[in-house]
């Protein structure tokens, strides 16, 4: 990669020479046949990826757009979404529920834990809802969801599911024709960015609705949008060459390029992958007495947020971090200035990743924190012989 740093944050993540060839393209007319083609090519790519039956938007835009795509289509002014928050990021769609009227409720869980399907029974029982959100892998806490819990719970009282794969698509499994214990148990809406696991640069937002979805964006006679009204976007979806706002053209030649690569290597392979570098790096940082927020059975596979031990000072560490060319980000809200975030997906390499967890322990041993840096490299590498 011709990346100066290793950016480990949990987005944007690194990109690779061929995706950075992509995007310097000559910059053509977005009606122009070459682009189209390479445009429309993408979109199909998009749909395989998730296996919807439905509709895929990929248009410019952030995660935030996306989530906004999501709702607005699918839960009206006055009807009820319950948003199931296993950190910061779910809890934006209580934010951006209120902002367009609807009804919100909320089920939170404490920071490094999941909700529980007995506290999601248990809520869903007491009402009607349209919808429910769903953060797969929560980019504050490094937590991910259940899905294969939640979802019959969800379905079983008629919701649509909401799934926020911001920091889990590509990486973990989305699967919009999987069925969960039922043929009509699936998810409905799936929301993402460019910038995480599929390792292309910020600045798109992708969206899937499945048959589901779509009927109840039927069933909504006037959605409180307009850029981000699908019914705008449909006609360009079917057809690139078509107009209703101007597409990004050279992100899209990225983007195309992070897709063919995602597609290259298998989403199988993709997952064990991701499995297999967050147990490493876990493990790694682990024999520092760096503890992961999230325990192993809830953590995500694709970044960690790791608790600091006694007499760490986050603002040192990660600026000499930054210094050798490791990039970590700081932990937010309450976790602010007690944890790092460290990202480990898309186009990250294993090699990355364990020079990463020895300068973690180089600097560790510089701050007066002695550790024993051949230990963890070995933790480490025997979390990636294992196979899973």
């Amino acid at each position: 990669m011709r990346n100066k740093d290793m950016l480990l944050i949990p987005g944007p993540t690194p990109v690779i020479d061929s995706i950075y060839d992509a995007m310097a393209q000559e910059t053509r007319s977005h009606t122009d046949g070459r682009f189209t083609k390479v445009y429309k090519k993408a979109i199909e790519m998009t749909r395989e990826m998730f296996q919807t039956d439905g509709e895929v938007f990929v248009v410019s835009g952030s995660g935030t757009l996306a989530m906004e795509m999501a709702l607005v289509n699918t839960v009206a002014a006055g009807e009820k979404l319950l948003v199931i928050s296993q950190g910061y990021f779910g809890d934006r769609f209580i934010k951006l529920g209120e902002a367009f009227g609807i009804d919100v409720e909320v089920l939170q869980s404490e920071w490094g834990k999941q909700v529980t399907p007995a506290e999601v029974e248990a809520k869903l029982a007491t009402d009607t809802f349209k919808a429910v959100t769903i953060t797969h892998a929560d980019t504050s806490t490094g937590v991910v969801a259940d899905l294969e819990a939640l979802v019959p719970i969800i379905k079983k009282h008629g919701a649509l599911i909401i799934l926020d794969g911001v920091v889990a698509t590509a990486a973990i499994e989305e699967d919009m024709s999987k069925t969960y214990g039922h043929p009509d148990y699936k998810i409905d809406v799936i929301l993402t960015g460019s910038q995480k696991a599929i390792g292309v640069p910020p600045g798109l937002a992708i969206v899937a609705f499945n048959k589901t979805a779509l009927a109840a964006r039927e069933q909504i006679e006037r959605v409180p949008a307009y850029y981000a009204d699908i019914y705008n976007w449909i006609p360009i979806m079917h057809d690139p060459s078509k107009y209703f706002a101007t597409p990004p053209v050279n992100l899209i030649y990225a983007y195309h390029e992070g897709m063919r690569l995602v597609l290259d290597e298998g989403m199988e392979k993709r997952y064990k992958r991701h499995t297999a570098y967050g147990k490493a790096v876990r493990a790694g940082l682990a024999a520092y007495g760096m503890q992961a927020l999230a325990e192993e059975s809830v953590a995500a596979s694709t970044l960690s947020c790791i608790l600091y031990p006694d007499g760490v000072d986050d603002v040192n560490f990660r600026a000499t971090m930054a210094e050798k060319g490791v990039i970590l980000a700081g932990a937010l809200a309450h976790l602010g200035g007690k944890a790092f975030r460290i990202g480990h997906m898309g186009n990250t390499t294993a090699e990355m990743l364990e020079k990463a967890v020895d300068l973690i322990g180089e600097t560790l041993n510089e701050m007066g924190h002695q550790v024993d840096r051949a230990n963890a490299r070995a933790q480490f590498r025997a979390q990636l012989e294992i196979k899973v």
